[in-house]
């Protein structure tokens, strides 16, 4: 995944400002390149698990077709834990066309990962900032 800075530097805020709830969002853009990202309110508001608020996730597929970009990934966070896919995180992913971006805030900074996950298997990615 090709990823522009301030795109990971506005997620990691995102991060840190919900924490200790997982933040989540979607990344957008075009050509494997993301160049926007959309947060979105976490509707379980829990620590371990996020559930996408319904209205703004059509508000976001809406955007992406309005300024004609692909949604390339979801991102969450991982506010206690290791930026590596859970149990659920990988029993949750049906769609295998996205990447899975999570954030770890576990030593107080975003360390950042990228997963493909297809089939209940969870492969790290290529992250590349640009």
């Amino acid at each position: 995944m090709r990823i522009r800075k301030g795109v990971i530097e506005r997620i990691v805020a995102h991060a840190e400002r919900e924490a200790p709830v997982e933040a989540c969002g979607f990344l957008m853009g075009s050509n494997g390149l993301v160049t926007r990202d959309f947060p979105v309110t976490n509707a379980d508001g829990r620590e371990d698990h996020y559930t996408f608020d319904p209205n703004e996730q059509f508000r976001a597929y809406s955007v992406a077709s309005e300024e004609d970009l692909d949604i390339i990934g979801v991102y969450h966070s991982h506010p206690k834990t290791l930026p590596q896919p859970s149990a659920e995180d990988i029993r949750l992913a049906h769609d295998s066309g996205v990447l899975y971006v999570i954030i770890s805030l576990m030593e107080g900074k975003g360390v950042i990962k990228a997963f493909s996950i297809r089939e209940g298997k969870a492969e790290e990615e290529t992250l590349l900032r640009e």
